[in-house]
């Protein structure tokens, strides 16, 4: 995504799903959040670090962490990684595997493209594979991002 007006947002019909971010870097809430999500996307980049990798990952300036709530009860996450040269990657994003089915995927990515663009970067982006949830990159395009690049499976 190029401009902030692209975005094409997904309201939120039930004010008990919210969205926050943490002023405090805790790492290991990132941590258990890439676990609980991750075991079930395949997620597996970061699964052999250590707490201190884990550590200097998350207290990086230039990472951000929002947490998803439901009744107050965490329900999901994004990350947003801004780079050197003024991008920002959801690094990741995703919903505890109850959360998912109820449309709360599309209010949760609005809130991060509303947020990254906040910071003024010249391009917004995400990685995605076939493991992720199927409806991953429907809403992806749905919200207005659009395919950059496809690479083929490696066998």
């Amino acid at each position: 995504m190029r401009s902030a007006d692209e975005i094409c947002p997904k309201s939120n019909d039930d004010d008990r799903f919210t969205v926050r971010e943490c002023p405090v870097k805790q790492w290991q809430l990132n941590r258990s959040f890439y676990q609980q999500i991750g075991k079930i996307w395949a997620w597996n980049d970061k699964s052999s670090w250590s707490d201190t990798q884990w550590i200097d990952y998350v207290g990086c300036e230039n990472l951000r962490t929002f947490v998803a709530y439901y009744d107050g009860v965490p329900a999901g996450y994004f990350e947003l990684n801004q780079n050197d040269v003024r991008e920002i990657e959801i690094a990741y994003f995703g919903l505890l595997s109850e959360y998912c089915g109820r449309g709360f995927g599309g209010v949760l990515l609005t809130k991060a493209l509303v947020e990254a663009w906040n910071s003024g970067p010249s391009r917004v982006w995400v990685h995605t594979c076939t493991a992720d949830h199927a409806a991953a990159l429907p809403n992806y395009k749905s919200r207005g991002m659009k395919v950059y690049q496809v690479v083929p499976n490696e066998v």
